[in-house]
C-alpha cells in the first residue's frame, strides 16, 4: 500500500491514540496487514479509553502480539506508559461520544500536550502525524467553493460550538511549537474533512452514514436544514493511505488538506445514495433554500498533497458507497 516506505517501521514502535474510533481502526488493521506480511517486527501501542469493548467487538485482536493496549483518557497519557515510540499518529478527540464544549476543547489542547510529552520522550528523531481538522479554518466566505491550506480564516471564538475547530488550531500551533524548539523533532499535520468506510458509524451525526443507513431500510432520508452545505467525501482506503504516506514522508511543520475532490450539496448527496443504493424512501428537506443565498461550502482543496505527496483519491464516490453499504449489510448479517 505505502510500499517501501513500511521499512520506516522495522523494529520499531509506534503510539497510535484514538486507536479504536474510524480513522484509528483503519490504522490498526493497515498496519497489522503491513507488519505481518513484511515481517517488520514492529509493536504498536493502542491507547483507548474502552479497549475491552473494542476488543470484545474484534476478539481476533485480543491475541495480537505485536499490539500493547493501554486503556486511559489522552489527557491523562503520561510518557512512562509509553516507553520509546520512534513513530506517533495522534488521532484521538472523540466529538461523537464529547458533546459538552469545555471539554472537547480540553481534550484537544490537554490531549496534544500530553501526546507531545510522550512523543519527545529520548534522544533518538521522532516523527509525528497529528490529525487536526477542517474545522480549523471556520466559515468560509461564500465565493469560496473549496478550501486551500493557505486561507487564513478561523471558527467564532464567541461561539461555543467552535470548541473542536479552536481546539485543533491551538494542537496544531503546540506541535508547530514543539517542532521548532526539539532538534530531530518532525511533525506533520493531517486537516481532516469528511469520509465514508467501513466502520464509520450509520447512526451517529454523520450525514453520509445516516444516509445511507436509512436508504438501505428503505425509509426515507431526513435532512434538518435546507439541504444546499457543499460537501466532499473520501473513502477510507485513500484516507488511510494518505495518512501513513503522510507520517513517513510529509515535511515537518507543514500542513495538508485531507478529503474529497466531488463537491455536491447535501441534497444531492442523499439523492445519489438513494440511486446508488435502490432507496425506496424519499429525500425529504425540512427548510427551504433562501433565494439567492450561495450555499456554505466545506470542501478542501487537495493539489498540495497530490503535487507533494503524490497523494490522490481512487476510489469514486459511487464505489464508495456501494462498497459501505456492502459492509453493513455483511456486518449486520455477521451479528444476526
Amino acid at each position: 500500500m505505502v510500499g517501501s516506505r513500511w521499512e520506516q517501521l522495522r523494529g520499531q514502535r509506534l503510539l497510535l491514540t484514538g486507536g479504536t474510533g474510524f480513522i484509528g481502526k483503519w490504522l490498526l488493521a493497515t498496519f497489522l496487514q503491513a507488519n505481518r506480511q513484511l515481517n517488520l517486527a514492529a509493536r504498536v501501542v493502542v491507547l483507548s479509553r474502552r479497549p475491552e469493548a473494542f476488543l470484545q467487538e474484534f476478539p481476533e485482536l485480543r491475541d495480537a502480539a505485536e499490539i500493547e493496549w493501554l486503556a486511559g483518557d489522552v489527557r491523562d497519557l503520561a510518557p512512562e506508559a509509553i516507553g520509546d515510540c520512534r513513530f506517533t499518529v495522534h488521532a484521538a478527540t472523540d466529538v461523537v461520544a464529547t458533546s459538552e464544549p469545555a471539554e472537547i476543547l480540553d481534550t484537544c489542547i490537554t490531549g496534544t500536550r500530553r501526546v507531545l510529552d510522550a512523543a519527545m520522550a529520548g534522544v533518538a528523531p521522532r516523527r509525528m502525524l497529528l490529525l487536526s481538522s477542517g474545522a480549523v479554518y471556520g466559515r468560509t466566505p461564500p465565493e469560496m467553493s473549496v478550501i486551500p491550506e493557505s486561507w487564513c480564516g478561523a471558527p467564532n471564538p464567541l461561539a461555543p460550538a467552535s470548541a473542536y475547530g479552536e481546539g485543533k488550531r491551538v494542537s496544531e500551533l503546540l506541535c508547530a511549537m514543539a517542532a521548532a524548539e526539539r532538534p530531530g523533532f518532525e511533525v506533520a499535520i493531517a486537516r481532516c474533512f469528511a469520509f465514508v468506510g467501513p466502520y464509520l458509524p450509520l447512526d451517529k451525526h454523520f450525514a453520509i452514514g445516516n444516509f445511507i443507513r436509512a436508504a438501505m431500510r428503505g425509509e426515507d432520508i431526513q435532512i434538518q436544514g435546507d439541504g444546499t452545505p457543499l460537501r466532499s467525501y473520501l473513502y477510507a482506503t485513500d484516507l488511510v493511505h494518505w495518512l501513513w504516506v503522510m507520517l513517513f514522508d510529509a515535511p515537518s511543520g507543514r500542513a495538508y488538506n485531507v478529503g474529497g475532490t466531488e463537491s455536491l450539496s447535501i441534497g444531492e448527496l442523499a439523492h445519489r445514495i438513494n440511486r446508488v443504493l435502490g432507496g425506496r424512501g424519499e429525500v425529504r428537506i425540512a427548510q427551504t433554500p433562501c433565494p439567492g443565498a450561495a450555499p456554505q461550502a466545506y470542501v478542501p482543496l487537495v493539489e498540495r498533497i497530490a503535487a507533494e505527496l503524490g497523494a490522490v483519491p481512487t476510489v469514486s464516490l459511487d464505489d464508495a458507497i456501494l462498497r459501505t453499504a456492502r459492509w453493513a449489510q455483511s456486518s449486520l448479517n455477521r451479528h444476526e
